[in-house]
């Protein structure tokens, strides 16, 4: 799909009668209203703030079949762990609460070890290696999952262009680690490397800790940053059908093990009390999250890509037209928002601003959550979260906006 300025020809709406969808299914999101909360479409994507993500019902049946029993939770993490890894090809694995979960676990790891009197002694890190190198170009929202437990993060690099010199220097008596944030949609060229960074943490010893979890396809990124040498990869498992609330640790063996120490399970199975008491996952979610990669990595990606094109097409092609309107279509298919939109607003000619757009969808019937991040002036859209017919839904109710 290339990108096109809508500015040609009428724009034909639907009535809500034509449109065939589950937000307006009889009983849709009824579990929510009796509490007096509104459900809402979501036509951001796989976002923690709607809910993060919907599993599939192969994925639900794990779980239900897991709720017959109960089971010791930390023989349950070693045993789907190894299953995970065996799956993605690395070492070790274990499931967090949340890819943030596997940072600040991982974080302790590297701080603390194996050592029980070191591990219960975090978030104080007297006496322990506590900084964690980070690109100066590599700054963003999660990274403070990297200093929940303790750790001080520490940058290093010119803004304009990192080098291997830049992290040689910075590499010191208190570093722990190293953390990498993984692009692979849109890598950052004056960054340093994950291979270059690879090497200089290696050379000198020290760990490095890759942010990776959002690349869960192609299906080779999950595992790859270990295979090619970190230490830890995180993976956020909502993207792929998971309870939104688990994701996945992969990494050596000897990165895994001190990990898992520091978690909820061993915090009551060992008598230890490690940082991650308050990560709880429970043992259904375990079930799902190993249910899930496993469909993941079986399943039918070029039905799962079709679907999105398909669905991004319907809404492009009700808002193309549009005098005063940009669609912008999004082909990317790297990671976990597959194809989608980007909308930018003419106030000249339109009289609102991508943010009173946002404003307006929400005030509907059902409302229909859309977003723009700050410093933006458009809005992206894409399918993730929408259930199949919505995209007319969403089509129709942005284009009524303008008349």
């Amino acid at each position: 799909m290339d990108s096109a300025q809508a500015n040609a020809g009428p724009h034909k709406t639907h009535t809500w009668e034509e449109l065939t969808i589950s937000a307006t299914d009889a009983g849709w999101g009824d579990i929510y209203k009796e509490l007096g909360a509104r459900p809402v479409v979501n036509a951001i994507g796989s976002v923690t703030m709607l809910g993060g993500s919907s599993p599939p019902d192969e994925v639900r049946e794990a779980m239900e079949r897991a709720n017959d029993a109960y089971i010791p939770l930390m023989e349950l993490q070693d045993k789907a762990g190894a299953a995970i890894a065996a799956m993605t090809g690395v070492p070790a694995a274990y499931i967090t609460a949340g890819a943030g979960s596997a940072l600040t676990l991982a974080t302790a790891a590297v701080m603390a070890g194996t050592d029980d009197q070191r591990i219960q002694q975090l978030p104080d890190t007297t006496g322990m290696k506590n900084e964690i190198l980070i690109q100066t170009r590599q700054r963003y929202w999660y990274d403070r999952c990297l200093e929940l437990a303790g750790a001080r993060l520490v940058e290093f690099g010119d803004p304009e262009r990192i080098t291997a010199e830049h992290l040689d220097a910075a590499i010191g008596p208190k570093t722990a680690a190293v953390h990498y944030f993984a692009v692979e949609q849109s890598p950052d060229p004056d960054a340093l490397s994950l291979e270059a960074t690879i090497e200089v943490a290696k050379s000198h010893g020290v760990p490095v800790l890759v942010d990776a979890a959002g690349q869960i396809y192609p299906l080779d990124n999950i595992g790859k940053y270990v295979r090619m040498g970190a230490d830890l990869q995180c993976v956020a498992a909502k993207y792929i059908g998971a309870p939104h609330s688990t994701g996945y640790a992969l990494g050596t063996e000897k990165m895994i093990s001190a990990l898992a120490l520091q978690s909820f399970a061993a915090y009551e199975g060992r008598q230890v009390r490690g940082i991650g008491r308050p990560q709880k996952v429970d043992r259904q979610e375990m079930i799902g999250a190993v249910a899930a990669i496993r469909r993941w990595l079986t399943m039918n990606h070029e039905d799962r890509l079709a679907d999105a094109e398909r669905m991004s097409g319907a809404i492009i092609g009700r808002l193309q037209g549009i005098h005063g309107v940009t669609v912008t279509p999004l082909d990317n298919v790297v990671g976990h928002l597959a194809f989608g939109l980007r909308l930018e607003f003419d106030q000249n000619i339109t009289g609102l601003t991508a943010s009173d757009v946002v404003a307006q969808l929400k005030k509907g019937d059902p409302p229909v959550f859309t977003r723009t991040l700050a410093g933006e002036d458009y809005i992206s859209i894409h399918v993730f979260g929408l259930r199949d017919g919505e995209e007319k839904l969403v089509g129709d109710r942005i284009a009524a906006l303008f008349g």
